[in-house]
């Protein structure tokens, strides 16, 4: 008995699979990567690499403002005034000015302001400790040389790092220094960073009068 062409073809139809094919071995079939906040399959936290820009992605412009960062340690030296808070502060007006443009600038400038602050404060203390002697006539105890040694190792370290950080900004090469490279990174770059640039992209900024005079 034959069977019809139509009903042939019908049923070859109803024979192949409409969804995902299981392997041969069993298990589940195989799912497509999802898309993360950094591109397709690059969710935050589960790939072994984040979709980073490439140096010859990075304008011209944010290496050189990138590169500026680090040029805020020597603020102090350049207005002649010999305070440890001065380039503090030039790099904490650096940051704000750069901190919502280019994510690798603000990295940097972050960066730069977090190497700053504890050097900051460190040489505040020393220079304290200094006027307070000399100001009120007593010698300094035996434990200020050693604080001011580790002082000036903790100023070699700061400009080591900062120089080399300022060389691979240049270039458009990211620079982690150690104490500050990863929570300069999660600020711009981590989970709460990304739903941040995506509220902002949701919620457009636009005028609006002020409160009371809403109708």
């Amino acid at each position: 008995m034959s069977v019809p062409a139509d009903e042939q073809d019908q049923g070859r139809a109803m024979a192949q699979p409409t969804g995902p094919v299981a392997p041969s071995g069993g298990g589940e079939p195989p799912s497509a990567p999802e898309p993360g906040p950094l591109g397709p399959g690059l969710a935050f936290g589960t790939s072994p690499s984040l979709s980073l820009p490439r140096p010859e992605e990075i304008s011209q412009r944010e290496r050189d403002d990138a590169m500026g960062a680090y040029l805020m340690m020597f603020a102090s030296w350049a207005v002649g005034l010999p305070f440890p808070f001065i380039n503090l502060i030039a790099s904490w007006i650096y940051y704000l000015v750069n901190r919502k443009g280019s994510r690798f600038v603000a990295f940097n400038s972050y960066q730069a302001l977090l190497v700053h602050l504890p050097v900051a404060v460190y040489n505040a203390l020393i220079i304290i400790w200094l006027l307070v002697a000399l100001i009120g006539g007593h010698n300094l105890s035996g434990n200020f040389l050693p604080a001011a040694i580790l002082g000036a190792a903790l100023n070699i370290l700061y400009i080591v790092f900062s120089i080399k950080a300022l060389r691979r900004a240049v270039k458009g090469i990211f620079y982690y220094i150690p104490w500050a490279g990863r929570p300069a990174f999660g600020h711009f770059y981590g989970p709460k960073a990304l739903a941040r640039e995506a509220r902002r992209r949701r919620l457009p900024e636009e005028n609006r009068p002020p409160r009371g005079f809403e109708t």
